[in-house]
């Protein structure tokens, strides 16, 4: 389910035309939140998408309460764009469309999850 809604995301270009629809870009962040969360298994960095998911991930310091002292965030446009491989992540940091805090809040090394089309 989770292939077939990033391919269906992908097939509605960003801009211009009737996105592709809340519910398919909702599964298409879920299903990239969990390749990270597999790929880069670790408490380390908390990444949220609101409203549609945060995962924790990238090996280190376990966090257990509060806060986390490493967290991403990023809305789902930007999200679909950074796994993809179609966005840069020092061209989010950049543009100010991906919010990071923490010493170990860069996930540089655990991007893309899916090959750029």
């Amino acid at each position: 389910m989770g292939r077939t809604a990033l391919a269906e995301v992908a097939a509605h270009p960003a801009e211009g035309g009737p996105g592709p629809g809340r519910e398919v870009t909702a599964t298409a962040v879920r299903y990239l939140l969990q390749r990270l969360a597999e790929d880069s298994p670790g408490n380390t960095v908390e990444v949220r998408v609101p409203p549609f998911g945060a995962v924790q991930c990238v090996p280190g310091p376990r966090h257990t309460r509060g806060t986390p002292p490493n967290v991403v965030e990023m809305d789902a446009t930007t999200w679909l764009a950074l796994a993809a491989g179609s966005l840069t992540w020092a061209d989010g940091i950049a543009g100010g469309s991906i919010h990071a805090s923490g010493q170990r809040a860069d996930l540089t090394g655990h991007l893309p999850i899916v090959s750029p089309e």
